[in-house]
């Protein structure tokens, strides 16, 4: 019985753990090749991901407030940001016009069968996460005018 309960300890806290690696899924690029989700990170720089769409007026706030700041950050932190839209059939056309008019400087992906935000435990946009080696080391959701600040404590804080 003792041995039965060990090993179930030692199974959930793999799963405990394991879920701050970035899963393997496939997304789609604007032009739509195929773009796995492990190759955002990089051992050297931290990166942003951010579940977004364009039906969520937080999310669109949080990317602007971003984008008025990004060039800044990645000067000085090597950042890079994906925004990953969770835009489904009915709205991804409304994506790229989107993108486009605001004049975003970030990766767009797309995840209209909501594959990554699964994965992630995304429960709802916009989520933020941080991730280094392949692994998620911050999570916030929900944006409130500022937070960006925040975001970028951390950022140089996972830079480290």
């Amino acid at each position: 019985m003792k041995r039965i309960i060990f090993l179930s300890l030692i199974f959930c806290s793999a799963v405990v753990f394991g879920q701050n690696d970035v899963p393997r899924i496939d997304l789609q690029t604007l032009d739509g090749k195929t773009f796995n989700s492990q190759d955002m990170s990089s051992e050297s720089a931290v990166t942003i991901v951010s579940l977004w769409a364009t039906w969520c007026v937080p999310c669109l706030k949080e990317l602007d407030a971003i984008s008025e700041v990004y060039e800044d950050w990645q000067a000085e932190t090597n950042v890079k940001l994906y925004a990953v839209s969770v835009d489904d059939s009915r709205t991804l056309k409304r994506v790229r016009p989107l993108v486009n008019g605001k004049g975003w400087d970030y990766t767009i992906l797309l995840d209209t069968n909501h594959d990554f935000k699964r994965a992630v435990g995304a429960a709802t946009v916009p989520m933020t996460l941080l991730v280094k080696d392949n692994k998620i080391v911050y999570r916030h959701s929900g944006y409130s005018p500022g937070a960006e600040f925040a975001l970028y404590e951390k950022i140089k804080e996972f830079s480290n």
